[in-house]
């Protein structure tokens, strides 16, 4: 729970994926249900301010506190075109801070208490920095690394999974859609027990995964309360398989990072869904849920497996 300013400095990170520059970050609390949503925008951020303001106002939150990250002038300016839309929007600031070389300064205070200097910070040491640690979060340097975390492998992974592909397209097809659900929830299971899929097993569940239903059943499978091992499978077999693969994988990182409160991870997983694949649904649906605000706790899955088949006979049976 964020409680103090260190507590923000700390949080966001872990809220992003990476550390933040020339950036302004709203952070979004005080709701029934949501929790906390973070939103990162470019400095200057002059004409975002009444998207980010309804969009928080939208989900449910009551207040929020910004952080800005870059040159004094630029966090000032941003923070006094924010301000006045929250306030409308009746998502008032708590606090407005600026972020600099391991100090915060409050824009928001005039007293003599609030040091020239800033107030020094160490998130490293902070609670929520160990909850985030102990979760399994990870926080890159900058929005590049969290970019390059999830760039397809070179050599000798690349070649090896090219003529892994070939032979997976060459096999020829399950006999049985309940033949290909079974590798899928077997390789599915094995991953979480902390074995790797080799890349034979990536190539075919790349293929295996252009099916929609399959993809769904994987999709349901993810597991909304602990979703760490799925984040963890499912970078490993984006960076792995072959560009005309990687749109189903990605889709499911995606879902996955962002039902975990990784929104940066969850972002660039729908990149790399939508440069291999600009009009793949799911990723589309994705976007769109993002950029509308919807906080994880929303978004996840309350599917079984069995409901699954039940929608898809009941949807055959109508068409």
């Amino acid at each position: 729970m964020i409680r103090t300013a260190e507590d923000a400095i700390a949080a966001v990170p872990y809220l992003l994926g990476f550390h933040p520059s020339r950036s302004l970050v709203v952070i979004g609390f005080e709701s029934d249900t949501n929790g906390t949503c973070a939103i990162r925008l470019d400095l200057p951020s002059s004409d975002a301010a009444d998207r980010v303001a309804d969009l928080l106002s939208g989900n449910g939150f009551r207040r929020s506190l910004l952080l800005g990250y870059g040159p004094d002038d630029e966090v000032r300016d941003s923070v006094a075109d924010l301000r006045p839309a929250l306030v409308a929007a009746g998502v008032p600031a708590s606090e407005a801070i600026r972020v600099a070389d391991g100090r915060w300064w409050s824009l928001t205070c005039a007293d003599d208490c609030c040091p020239a200097e800033g107030t020094p910070y160490d998130s490293a040491t902070t609670l929520i920095a160990a909850q985030a640690t102990f979760a399994g979060q990870v926080a890159l340097a900058d929005r590049s690394d969290l970019v390059r975390s999830l760039a397809p492998l070179d050599d000798p992974t690349r070649t090896s999974m090219r003529e892994a592909t070939i032979r997976a397209e060459q096999s020829p097809p399950p006999e049985t859609r309940t033949e290909a659900l079974d590798f899928i929830t077997t390789t599915l299971h094995r991953a979480r027990t902390g074995t790797s899929p080799t890349d034979d097993e990536t190539a075919r569940l790349g293929v295996l995964l252009t099916d929609m239903r399959l993809r769904d059943e994987a999709w349901v499978r993810i597991d909304g309360d602990a979703p760490s091992a799925d984040i963890a499978l499912w970078r490993d077999i984006v960076r792995r398989v072959e560009p005309p693969y990687v749109p189903a994988p990605a889709s499911l990182l995606a879902y996955s990072a962002y039902i975990a409160g990784d929104g940066g991870l969850a972002n660039i997983a729908l990149e790399r869904a939508l440069d291999a694949d600009p009009g793949y649904t799911m990723a589309l649906l994705l976007r769109q849920v993002i950029n509308t605000g919807i906080p994880p706790s929303k978004l996840r899955l309350r599917t079984t497996p069995a409901q699954l088949a039940t929608d898809y006979n009941d949807h055959q049976q109508t068409t």
